[in-house]
């Protein structure tokens, strides 16, 4: 249905997709998530050339939409858009709203267009407002009329971008359940949305973006459940990730323990965890340094708001050395009695070949 090569979109400032190349198969329904800024709104804004590539080609059912005289308009009419902002008509009302396109592009009768607005209004549950304004409806319905009016041009791909962020949290549900019955109709399907519950409901496939492309491409389970990369992982289980480096005895111990606490404050860690994560990285620290001939030692915690659970992973070069069996029995007794779990590995291809992994309770 729609094959991207190498797309790339470039700004002044910023270049959200570098080199983005998928396919995606009739009837696919694909949630685009990833933080902001990666170019998921940038994706969907290509694929209909409401954005020009920088380079790369875009097919539509094998036209591409990217050459040079593509007559857009007609590839439009099998192609609709759902905004976050609804872009209705405020002096029309909402039936005329949805028969507009219809009579004006396809030619239909007013009564057929009529009919068939009617029918759509049934099934996104808006038939009462038919004759009210824009202006005089709620968000939630607002946006429910903009899905009925996309699919009243018969498209057989729809991109949705960001259908709920506009939305007061208590309307969401009410779109939602919109799309999760026209997800089932068959159509092709494009959701760029931060609702992660959702996304893994509604799909079949899952992208999730970053490094400027498509970071990893799975079904839901694969990308909610069992991610095969690293920034995947962070992003699904909303991690907030701390990284310091150790290159010497003399390195700023006070200045690192103030970059702690500045982190757990910033991502409102609870005090008694914050402590607890303190204290495993100094006592970590002071076992692993005075082992090390040359100190190099990457010290990354990872604290996940659904859990509230922190995780300090502490990898060190040298020779194989265990710290789950160190004879330094106080520090080690004190590490214990504050780790729900602690597991050692050994990686002799790493450049930093030893690791430490801490669950903090």
């Amino acid at each position: 249905m729609i094959r991207i090569e190498h797309l790339k979109k470039q700004y002044p400032n910023a270049t959200p997709l570098k080199d983005v190349s998928v396919e995606i198969h009739d009837g696919d329904v694909i949630s685009v998530i990833g933080p902001s800024g990666t170019g998921k709104s940038t994706l969907l804004r290509c694929i209909n050339q409401l954005e020009k590539p920088t380079d790369g080609r875009i097919w539509v059912d094998d036209v591409e939409v990217t050459a040079p005289g593509c007559n857009m308009n007609k590839v439009r009419q099998k192609m609709g858009m759902v905004f976050q902002s609804f872009n209705l008509f405020g002096h029309k009302t909402v039936i005329e709203n949805i028969m507009m396109a219809p009579m004006d592009l396809l030619g239909r009768e007013k009564q057929e267009a009529y009919d068939e607005g009617m029918r759509l209004l049934r099934m996104v549950g808006l038939a009462e407002k038919v004759f009210n304004y824009p202006d005089e409806l709620s968000g939630g319905q607002k946006q429910r009329i903009a899905i009925a009016r996309t699919l009243a041009m018969d498209p057989e791909v729809i991109l949705l971008d960001e259908p709920t962020s506009a939305l007061d949290p208590t309307m969401v549900g009410e779109v939602q359940a919109v799309i999760r019955d026209l997800a089932k109709t068959g159509k092709t399907m494009m959701i760029v949305t931060h609702e992660m519950n959702f996304a893994k409901a509604i799909s079949n496939r899952v992208f999730y973006m970053d490094e400027g492309g498509i970071y990893e491409d799975g079904s839901p389970e694969q990308i909610f459940e069992h991610p095969k990369r690293e920034n995947t992982r962070r992003f699904v289980h909303r991690l907030k990730v701390l990284e310091l480096n150790i290159e010497s005895r003399d390195y700023d111990f006070i200045g690192m323990m103030n970059e702690i606490d500045t982190w757990c404050g910033k991502n409102q860690v609870a005090p008694k965890l914050k402590k607890r994560i303190q204290l495993v990285f100094e006592e970590t620290t002071q076992l692993i340094i005075p082992m090390l001939k040359t100190p190099h030692v990457q010290a990354v915690c990872e604290y996940s708001e659904q859990t509230s659970v922190a995780e300090w992973t502490f990898r060190y070069a040298g020779a194989q050395m265990d710290l789950t069996q160190s004879d330094a029995d106080l520090g080690l007794t004190v590490l214990k009695g504050m780790a729900e779990r602690m597991e050692y590995s050994w990686n002799e291809t790493d450049s930093l070949p030893n690791s430490l992994h801490i669950t903090v309770k």
